[in-house]
């Protein structure tokens, strides 16, 4: 069972496992307000267009860069004004990674998900406090994790009082600095919870850059299709304007302007698959 739930509310309520694919969208890292105010502005118009439900993502700290010298984000008091600021000015709901069970609190009173970042997915005392906030909660596969294995997640956040728990898969470790999916994760995690594909950290190298994670982003479009045609509720994808510029993430980020058109192909496959079932 995909235990289907809702986030946020009114006319840009997001149905999550509900059959609708629905999309998490934003710059890995606010960079600035301004900056997070521009995507969430132009990722909302291209969603809009095409019909498609959006989360707005972006992160307040980045706390598990590679070196201590990278851009981290605006911290918690700046970065939850910001992110408060965006779901009230556009009606979206708003995505944001906790990192410390202390952070869980003033984070649920700024957005609508609590993420779970994919080294932190068995850390106990970090899910339960999530949970207890009663927001929604995405917990990121660990890159280490077998796909069997998150049922403990999804347990533990429901054993604290919270159904609404979604599952995202974003590669796993192959070897040194490389990622690998195996879609064969997707419908195994589907039978804890509402499942996510994350096309953008999927293709990710980590760490192999000097200093900083590389990445493929030319596969994003191939991996993102395959997801969709394998059976899943939504896609994640770390989407900026300038990804070369980026402060985080942005080898491995999706272009703006490619957004449209990957997002239209989406949609077909999953018009395609619907189809057939």
């Amino acid at each position: 069972m995909t235990h289907p739930f809702h986030v946020g509310e009114g006319s840009r309520q997001v149905e999550v496992g509900r059959g609708r694919l629905f999309l998490i969208a934003g710059p890995c890292v606010i960079e600035s307000e301004a900056h997070a105010r521009k995507m969430a502005d132009a990722i909302q118009r291209v969603t809009a267009d095409l019909g498609v439900p959006y989360i707005f993502k972006a992160s307040y700290d980045k706390a598990n860069r590679t070196s201590l010298r990278s851009f981290r984000g605006p911290g918690l008091t700046e970065g939850c004004r910001i992110l408060r600021a965006i779901g009230e000015s556009t009606g979206l709901p708003v995505l944001t990674d906790v990192h410390t069970a202390e952070d869980c609190t003033p984070v649920a009173e700024a957005v609508d998900v609590l993420q779970i970042p994919a080294f932190l997915c068995r850390q106990t005392d970090l899910l339960a406090a999530a949970a207890k906030t009663c927001r929604a909660i995405n917990v990121k596969k660990g890159q280490f994790v077998a796909p069997w294995d998150m049922r403990h997640a999804v347990e533990k956040i429901r054993e604290s009082g919270n159904e609404r728990v979604s599952l995202t898969e974003r590669g796993a470790s192959f070897g040194y600095n490389n990622l690998v999916v195996d879609m064969r994760s997707l419908p195994v995690l589907r039978g804890f919870a509402p499942v996510v594909f994350d096309g953008t950290h999927s293709v990710q190298t980590p760490s192999a850059a000097n200093g900083v994670s590389g990445g493929q982003p030319e596969f994003i479009p191939v991996l993102t299709r395959a997801a969709v045609a394998a059976g899943v509720d939504g896609v994640f994808l770390e989407v900026h304007d300038n990804p070369a510029e980026a402060k985080s993430d942005g080898a491995n980020a999706l272009h703006l302007n490619k957004l449209k058109s990957v997002l239209e192909q989406l949609l077909a496959v999953h018009a395609a698959v619907n189809e057939q079932r």
